[in-house]
């Protein structure tokens, strides 16, 4: 049944009012604006684009079926991740809602694995620029080129110089994709507002030979500068985005190789409001999976064997992570300490090997070296075992069937990105437990059906639980500082979202469906301890934070442009002769 005028009518009055002193095709090309044939007759001709849409009214609800039409008429998925880029570009709203409308489907698109194809192939995928890029020959003018940037209220800021692209490796200029991926997600899944967000791209060049003779490449085409210059142009970055955007922008930094991630996160996080998504990001999704998983095995997190496949940055985040839930759960930090065991390229970490860094150190153990996998699995025993090494294929069957003969319920996470690097599939770590295995995966892995017939849904522990609402909390109480104890409650906030039936279901995540919902919980908690601990600087502190958090939260419902108009009483109207 078609809706009447009034109905209309009073659906148009209900929508916030926005202003704006664009026309024409100014505000048809601008994606903050444009809501495509959803303009209203009246709204068309008060800003002068009567003429420049067809003569037909479509409201948002049969756009989105247009770009879910389209989008399932596509078989390729950097084909689809194309479509929504290019919605992106010319009509905000849309993209939003189409994304909220099932952030399942679209998450693995607009984000990983789908996002590291598009980074490899950004030269072919590049249309319009979205986000800052700051060149290491920009230094001592970041920030005059901050003033380009057209939004002067920015809240946050993701930044990258490109060089540890998921598993990937070094795509330089090519890294910009995620900087924007994941700030779509800061929105989608957080609400933050897409106005408010920034992607930067640090282009200090690129070791990468394949992309230096890449007729495409849009970066640098020089190697890598490093050193001093190196850190000049990352100081000069901060000062510039505090000076313009305040000292409570949070700045998050994504995809830096190693050496730089730990350095340069340890340097400014207690100067600017700062984290690491790699470092301390995929450290509170794997923790809040191990926090779920405890609930089926029935006993405390330090009652376990952590051995890591990889030492990198991940494995570091995540093992230090651990380290705080177990002191809080009452073990010593030596004692915390002897229970999580590293494997690097080199093989076990342990004491007196050399070149060993100063993050590793921590978790090296008097043992003697060893290099094969499986060999380290079988000595050293683990009940958890996580893969954060990008090496697919690392879970050997042989290594899969050793953990289920050491553990009657063995927790097994392949975390690696993009999917072609997961350690092992969820099929295989089910087939080759025997069913036993606990599994969480970094990217989406399908359901599995066991021989006995039961229908399991591996969990993906996708850093998407933890950002946006950390982001969302930071921001909505004006925080200065990330402390690490805030990936720990986020930790446990998205633990206590995962119901019964999610566990007889494999899932050590809440459903995806609901991870606005999750992304609100953690920003109530951690805006309450951050008044709690007086690290808020948003004052007077909120009678009700739920209220007030959720008041923050982008709408992508379209606006009204119909102007305010209005009457003034007869007399004071009358025209003086």
């Amino acid at each position: 049944m078609q809706a009447g005028k009034g109905d209309e009518k009073k659906r148009d009055a209900a929508r916030p009012l926005q202003l704006t002193m664009k026309r024409g095709y100014e505000v048809l090309r601008d994606p903050h604006l444009n809501k495509g044939m959803a303009f209203t007759l009246e709204e068309r001709q008060q800003l002068n684009i009567h003429g420049l849409l067809p003569p037909c009214f479509l409201g948002q609800d049969a756009q989105v079926y247009t770009i879910l039409k389209n989008f399932e008429r596509l078989t390729c998925d950097l084909d689809r991740y194309m479509l929504l880029m290019s919605l992106q570009d010319r009509n905000e709203k849309l993209f939003y809602k189409v994304l909220a409308s099932d952030i399942e489907k679209f998450m693995p698109i607009v984000y990983t694995p789908t996002v590291g194809l598009a980074c490899q192939q950004y030269g072919l995928a590049f249309r319009r620029p979205r986000g800052l890029f700051i060149s290491i020959h920009d230094r001592g003018h970041i920030a005059t080129m901050l003033k380009s940037w057209p939004e002067s209220v920015i809240k946050a800021i993701v930044v990258t110089d490109g060089e540890r692209i998921l598993g990937l490796g070094d795509l330089g200029c090519y890294g910009m994709g995620i900087p924007v991926g994941k700030l779509a997600l800061y929105t989608a899944c957080g609400g933050v507002k897409p106005y408010e967000c920034l992607p930067v791209m640090l282009d200090v060049g690129t070791d990468n030979e394949e992309l230096l003779k890449d007729p495409l490449y849009i970066g640098l085409r020089h190697k890598r500068i490093r050193g001093q210059a190196y850190d000049d142009l990352l100081d000069e970055f901060m000062e510039a985005v505090t000076a313009r955007y305040g000292m409570n922008c949070l700045i998050q930094f994504e995809d830096f190789a190693n050496a730089n991630a730990f350095r340069l996160l340890h340097k400014y996080r207690n100067k600017y409001c700062t984290f690491n998504d790699d470092i301390q990001g995929t450290a509170s999704v794997a923790v809040a999976g191990l926090l779920a998983a405890l609930r089926i095995t029935k006993n405390k997190l330090s009652d376990h064997t952590v051995l890591f496949q990889g030492a990198g940055e991940a494995a570091l985040g995540i093992a230090n992570l651990i380290l705080m839930a177990m002191e809080k759960e009452g073990l010593s930090k030596d004692a915390a300490i002897k229970r999580i065991w590293l494997v690097d390229s080199k093989g076990l970490v342990v004491k007196g090997r050399a070149s060993l860094t100063h993050e590793k150190q921590r978790f090296a153990h008097e043992h003697r070296e060893m290099k094969n996998l499986e060999d380290i699995v079988r000595d050293i025993k683990p009940s958890v075992l996580i893969g954060v090494a990008a090496i697919g294929g690392a879970f050997t069957t042989q290594i899969l069937q050793d953990m289920a003969a050491l553990n009657k319920r063995p927790i097994i996470f392949a975390l690696s990105n993009p999917t072609s690097k997961a350690e092992c599939t969820a099929e295989q770590c089910y087939k080759y437990t025997e069913g036993r295995g606990i599994f969480a995966s970094g990217s989406p892995f399908g359901p599995v059906t066991l021989p006995s017939g039961k229908t399991l849904y591996p969990g993906q522990g996708n850093n998407s639980y933890v950002f946006p609402g950390v982001a969302l909390g930071v921001i909505s109480c004006g925080m200065r500082h990330i402390e690490e104890s805030v990936f720990l409650t986020t930790a446990e906030v998205i633990a206590q979202q995962v119901t019964e039936e999610n566990l007889q279901e494999g899932r050590l995540y809440p459903p995806l469906v609901t991870i606005q919902d999750v992304s609100l919980k953690i920003a109530v908690r951690i805006a309450e301890e951050a008044y709690r601990n007086n690290t808020a600087s948003t004052y007077p502190q909120p009678k009700d934070l739920e209220a007030f958090i959720r008041s923050q939260v982008y709408s992508t419902d379209y606006n009204s442009f119909v102007a305010d108009s209005y009457t003034w009483p007869e007399e004071a109207m009358k025209v003086k002769l």
